[in-house]
């Protein structure tokens, strides 16, 4: 089979099948649930669903601690379940991408069971020990605050084993090239059953050296390329989405050179300094951010998201910048986490403002890239901060008023559905929103349909343009012949612009509206000038020379 590059357009989107819905009504969501409910993401335009895990688990960690690789966990159905799943979105031309856990397991897997029990057995070495407790075991944790250390003793193996995340969550070795191979057959055994790629959990983790005298890390960028060639093989047009939050200077060891390495990867430089825009209504940071990150091989792809099933980490702004958008977004203690991010969903941290929610999915669908939606979110719905953690956002998913929100029919959902409130199910759901032509859900689905008929922003390159006011953000995409011109005004107040499109030929006389019938005209200058709403965007095609002769004409 052919490479595809399928996800340089795509609409993806992301849920948790356990939180989305429940089919046979024991409070937790399920393949069938999610199944009944294809249709409904067929109708907003996604393309690709992103699964966050549902393999066996104790479910500590909300299913990253696996606890068997090749198995449905049976809260959410059988593997047959899935397949019915899978065979459904590729009849609704939905392709599935599935979470790929693979720096550490849970420590109730078989394998670190067998591995801590006998110092012969070929799992031992799949992990990583220690005889004494490193003296940087206080350093690194990935949630400081909450975890205390990476290596932890345990009292079978009589050794120290080494975890990145939580203790209960302990690292594989990937250097080994027995797990190496594993990780190979568990891709694999997927693909055979309907996915078309994976979302690879923190690859920086798994592709870094570990050991109790590493002090620091050594990136195996090669085992990335091992990956992309084993999913070309078994299947072509099959990619990784890779979460790195990496510096720019580093992304092309990810992407590879050649685009020989990561297809995606989630543009964390570009999310961060967003939200800073849309906080301080000062672009210039994230103009800055998006010329760092726009080498890319032509293969390569960015995924640009605004809110998803973790914190919004800022660790990357500056400490001024960051607290600015503690200040805007997470003034409270109880809103933000791990002392570097804020853990709200994106409608509450926006006050509920109407104008501000649009502007910001709006930045979402036009920056470069491919933009990734968190579930509910085409709702506007909200958190619930009682909740220990990065579970307040992620609670169920809201369908109707019924009890529950039309999750479940029990009474115990695994998660509390939100409830009373403006973000109460009672308020938000979808039963309501798509009866009501201006509702955030037909908004969202209106903007989604226009995304995938402007493929120069995926697939074009972009050029920011000179404004002297830095609330407002001016980016023009070029394609096969054709310019989208894309603005946003990050302030509260109405900003009058003048702008030169930078096209040499005619094509930016005529910018047509793509949102509206507001269309601009270029003055005899050649320069368009023209009024943007506080919180306002637009979106235009250039060359509009058909609709100015026509217009002449009448």
């Amino acid at each position: 089979m052919i490479n595809d590059l399928w996800y340089k357009n795509a609409i993806i989107y992301c849920l948790h099948v356990g939180t989305y819905m429940d089919a046979n009504g024991d409070g937790v969501g399920d393949f069938q649930g999610l199944l009944r409910r294809l249709d409904y993401l067929h109708g907003l335009g996604v393309t690709a669903i992103w699964l966050m895990p549902f393999q066996t688990s104790p479910n500590r960690d909300d299913g990253y601690d696996v606890a068997d690789y090749y198995n449905v966990d049976p809260r959410y159905g059988t593997l047959g379940d899935f397949v019915e799943f899978t065979h459904g979105a590729r009849q609704r031309g939905i392709r599935v991408l599935i979470d790929l856990v693979v720096n550490h397991t849970s420590n109730e897997h078989a394998w670190f069971k067998e591995a801590r029990k006998d110092p012969q057995s070929k799992y031992r070495d799949w992990y990583i020990w220690s005889k004494k407790k490193p003296p940087n075991a206080n350093k690194g944790m990935v949630f400081p605050g909450v975890q205390k250390t990476t290596w932890t003793y345990d009292s079978v193996a009589k050794e120290y084993y080494f975890h990145r995340f939580y203790d209960f969550q302990p690292d594989l070795n990937t250097s080994n090239p027995l797990v190496q191979a594993e990780i190979l057959k568990i891709m694999g055994f997927w693909i055979q059953l309907g996915v078309s790629g994976f979302r690879m959990d923190a690859v920086p983790f798994v592709i870094g050296t570990k050991g109790a005298k590493v002090k620091t890390p050594h990136e195996q960028y090669d085992m990335l390329r091992t990956f992309r060639e084993f999913l070309q093989w078994r299947e072509g047009d099959a990619i990784i989405l890779a979460e790195a939050n990496v510096l720019p200077d580093t992304d092309m060891h990810y992407f590879g050179d050649d685009g020989e390495r990561m297809q995606m990867m989630f543009n964390f430089q570009v999310n961060q300094h967003l939200f800073y825009a849309l906080a301080s209504s000062d672009t210039r940071p994230l103009i800055k951010s998006l010329r760092a990150t726009k080498p890319r091989p032509a293969t390569a792809q960015w995924g640009l998201f605004l809110r998803n099933h973790d914190e919004l980490d800022l660790g990357r702004l500056t400490d001024k910048e960051r607290q600015v958008v503690f200040d805007a977004f997470g003034p409270d203690k109880d809103m933000q986490l791990y002392d570097r991010g804020i853990r709200r969903r994106l409608a509450p941290m926006l006050a509920g403002d109407r104008r501000r929610i649009e502007l910001a999915y709006s930045l979402m669908f036009t920056l470069p890239g491919t933009p990734v939606i968190r579930y509910g979110d085409e709702l506007g719905m909200g958190d619930d901060l009682k909740l220990p953690e990065r579970n307040c956002a992620r609670t169920p998913m809201q369908w109707s008023n019924e009890p529950h929100g039309g999750f479940t029919k029990s009474d115990k959902p695994i998660m509390p559905v939100i409830s009373h409130g403006p973000y109460g199910y009672e308020h938000t759901n979808a039963a309501i929103q798509r009866r009501h032509d201006e509702s955030m859900l037909n908004w969202t689905e209106r903007v989604i349909r226009m995304r995938k008929e402007v493929p120069e922003i995926g697939w074009g390159d972009f050029e920011i343009l000179r404004l002297r006011d830095p609330a407002i953000l001016a980016i023009r995409y070029d394609w096969r012949n054709n310019s989208v011109v894309i603005l946003h005004n990050l302030d509260a107040n109405a900003r009058e612009i003048t702008f030169d499109v930078g096209l040499e030929n005619e094509g930016g006389r005529v910018l047509i509206n793509l949102l509206s019938e507001d269309h601009s005209e270029a003055q005899s200058n050649g320069k368009h000038k023209l009024v943007i709403e506080g919180y306002g965007y637009r979106w235009y095609r250039a060359g509009g020379l058909d609709y100015l002769l026509r217009r002449s004409e009448a």
